[in-house]
């Protein structure tokens, strides 16, 4: 089963909540809201999506469903070729899901990003992909030290403890102090977990540097891998947990 979850950030007080969750398996789409949708809900009036007007239910489909479909580009713009190279995916078969998870299907046009949930790699590690965020804030001298980054090279997590938007906020700096953006919010709390549990057996690296013209956000492809403990379980707090479940086992 393949799993992606959905954030929304408020426009007003930039506040990110994970709000729902789209599996594939055996032919079929579910998605169902998240505790987060409710949290959402509460605190910064998040009201249900137009393609998914219940909270409560469980919504299936044999296509992607819209809302999620938008946000792949299509095989038929002359960049295609170029954007699965920027994602470092192969080009066949094209996994809508696949690509999703590795681009984060952001638009413009609203606040919402997906992301994938993380499972054990073919050697049973933590493996995760993810472009690095806040490069576009970040000064030309960091932008111009991401351009010359070389695959492999390895970069460092720095806890951002003053971050005033964001307490658990993870900085990736390089070996000649280049602070140049920051882990994905999505991660920051696994991550936190994985380095109390043994810093040294975090790594992140350098997966792929695009040139211009690729755009900002999707500048640097990083790569993060530890060691999976045995009892740990990635986005394990409430308010990724599904709603519809919650209501069944209640």
């Amino acid at each position: 089963m393949k799993t992606l979850f959905l954030a929304w950030q408020d426009p007003k007080n930039r506040s990110w909540f994970p709000i729902g969750r789209l599996t594939f398996e055996a032919g079929k789409f579910t998605f169902v809201y998240t505790q987060g949708a409710r949290n959402a809900a509460q605190t910064s009036a998040f009201q249900p999506l137009y393609s998914f007007p219940d909270f409560d239910k469980e919504y299936q489909s044999e296509e992607l469903f819209p809302l999620f479909a938008n946000r792949v580009m299509r095989p038929s713009r002359p960049d295609y070729k170029d954007y699965l190279e920027y994602l470092n995916i192969p080009q066949h078969p094209d996994d809508p899901m696949a690509i999703l998870s590795r681009s984060g299907g952001k638009k413009a046009t609203d606040h919402f990003e997906v992301f994938p949930c993380p499972e054990p790699d073919e050697n049973g590690l933590y493996h995760v992909h993810f472009f690095l965020h806040g490069l576009r804030h970040r000064s030309s001298a960091a932008i111009e030290r991401v351009d010359i980054l070389n695959v492999r090279e390895p970069l460092y997590i720095m806890h951002d403890v003053q971050n005033l938007h964001d307490p658990l906020a993870l900085a990736l700096r390089t070996n000649d102090d280049h602070l140049i953006g920051y882990c994905p919010r999505y991660l920051a709390q696994d991550i936190h977990e994985l380095l109390k549990r043994d810093s040294k057996l975090v790594n992140v690296h350098v997966e792929r540097v695009n040139p211009v013209p690729a755009p900002i956000q999707l500048r640097l492809l990083c790569s993060i891998t530890a060691e999976w403990p045995s009892d740990f379980r990635p986005f394990s707090s409430d308010e990724y947990q599904p709603l519809k479940l919650s209501l069944k086992s209640s």
